[in-house]
Parts: structure tokens; C-alpha cells; sequence
């Protein structure tokens, strides 16, 4: 996929979708709100360029068990419809004019019926990755990602499973490693310090399923690994999240990342 900031069309006249430049929205007919019916996960796209907003509905309209209930070309829009479809995931990309997808996924998140947020990225600005993280973000959808990939991480983001492969989470931890090395020995030492303290309320058994989380793996994966079951996995997640006040499974990966944990 190419960059998003690429061959944009503004106007909304050469949309295919029927997007228009005056609401950059294009609502999805016969699509039921609050996530559908009969399992059935809702997407909203969020994608300043038309293009891509066509290429992302194609995908995810070829998976039988889930609907495009919409798409959006900026963040602000994008709010505004999640209020009204109330979907079950939103994939939103972060660089976009008028309204960045940023912002909207801290909107997003704060909403009375948040949706789960995928950021679609690129990884080539970290400071958006945090700034995402920061702001609720529940996983990251790389823009070259295959159209398989893209299906399953929506599907594992409406039932709030993992949505970092283990490649994605070696690159993103890479990222703060490296972002770790340039503040200095102190700085590391400082956040490692802060890190451990929110990990101390959790159990051993907690910590083991943290550490197999902040490698990246699934709800079931983690089940087989621990020799549990995958309910009890999803409820010593949950325990986590909230012991260690983490808004979602990857700020408690970074959290396990910071503390030494996966090392």
C-alpha cells in the first residue's frame, strides 16, 4: 500500500465510493450498527485517500463474517460517524488534513461506546506510535500487511484479542529500545524503576501471561503455552490490564518491555 499522503483527491470528485469533499463520508447501505448481527464485526475505514478507503472496503468485504459500516476521510468525521454506526473496530490512519487520526482515536477512546482502534502505519514515525499508544490505541496494522493479515487483525481487535503478531511486536520494541538508548542509561533506569512498581500488584502466574502477551501472542496461544484454558487467559489479562493501569494489551506489552521482562 502506498503512503497515505500520496495522490490525494481532495475535491472527492473522481471517488468511486461516492465520497464527497464536503463530508468525506461514505455510508455503508443495509449495515446494522453496534457491530451487526449474527457475530458479524462492523469496520469503519478511515482513510484520507479514496483509493485506499476502496482497497481496505474490498478486503474486508470479502470475509463473510464482516461489514464495512462506513468510511471516513478525516479523524473528525470519523467520530462523528462511530457515534451514530457504532462499530466494532475503526481503522484509522493517523496522517489526514482537517482532522488527524491521532487526535480521533483519543475522542474515540474516551467515547461512551469507544470502538477498538487499529492505527494503520508504516512504522517510519515513532512519535505517532506513542502518541497512538498513549491515546488507546489497541493494535497497529501495518500498510503492507497482506490481505489475510488485515482480515485477522480486525477480527482479533473486535474480540479483544492480540493484535501484535510477534514480528510487529519485535519491531515495535525495537523502536522504544532505540528511543530507550538515546535518552541515556538514567532515563532507562528511571522508566524500568516505574515499570516494575506497576507490575508488583500481579501475581506470578499474571506476570507469566504478561510476558507471553508482550511477546505477542494470542489469547489461545497463550492458553496452550501456560497449559490453561483460554478463558482463564482472557481473565488474567483483563486482571492485568487493570492492576497495572494499562489501557490496552500493548501499552501493557511496553509496560513488560520496560520492567526487563522480555529480555
Amino acid at each position: 500500500m502506498t503512503d497515505t499522503n500520496s495522490t490525494n483527491d481532495p475535491t472527492g470528485t473522481n471517488d468511486p465510493t461516492g465520497t464527497t469533499g464536503a463530508t468525506g463520508t461514505t455510508p455503508a447501505g443495509g449495515t446494522t450498527p453496534a457491530g451487526g448481527t449474527g457475530g458479524t464485526v462492523s469496520v469503519l475505514i478511515v482513510d484520507d485517500e479514496w483509493m485506499v478507503r476502496s482497497m481496505l472496503r474490498t478486503i474486508m468485504e470479502s470475509a463473510p463474517d464482516i461489514t464495512v459500516a462506513g468510511e471516513a476521510s478525516d479523524g473528525s468525521t470519523a467520530v462523528t460517524m462511530a457515534g451514530v454506526l457504532r462499530p466494532d473496530v475503526v481503522l484509522m490512519d493517523i496522517r489526514m488534513p482537517r482532522s488527524d487520526g491521532l487526535t480521533a482515536t483519543e475522542r474515540l477512546t474516551r467515547s461512551e461506546h469507544p470502538p477498538h482502534v487499529v492505527v494503520l502505519t508504516t512504522f517510519d514515525l515513532d512519535e505517532y506510535v506513542r502518541t497512538a499508544l498513549r491515546h488507546g490505541a489497541v493494535g497497529f496494522l501495518l500498510k503492507d500487511a497482506t490481505a489475510d493479515d488485515m482480515i485477522n487483525a480486525v477480527r482479533s481487535a473486535a474480540r479483544g484479542d492480540a493484535m501484535l503478531s510477534p514480528k510487529v511486536t519485535r519491531r515495535l520494541l525495537r523502536h522504544f529500545a532505540e528511543d530507550d538508548e538515546e535518552r541515556g542509561a538514567r532515563a532507562r533506569q528511571q522508566r524500568a524503576g516505574q515499570a516494575r512498581e506497576r507490575l508488583r500488584a500481579l501475581t506470578a502466574k499474571e506476570r507469566d501471561v504478561l510476558v507471553a502477551l508482550g511477546r505477542g501472542l494470542s489469547n489461545a496461544d497463550i492458553a496452550a503455552a501456560l497449559r490453561i484454558s483460554e478463558a482463564t487467559a482472557k481473565t488474567h489479562i483483563s486482571r492485568i490490564l487493570t492492576k497495572v493501569r494499562a489501557a490496552n494489551r500493548v501499552q501493557a506489552a511496553l509496560l513488560a518491555h520496560h520492567a526487563g521482562l522480555l529480555d
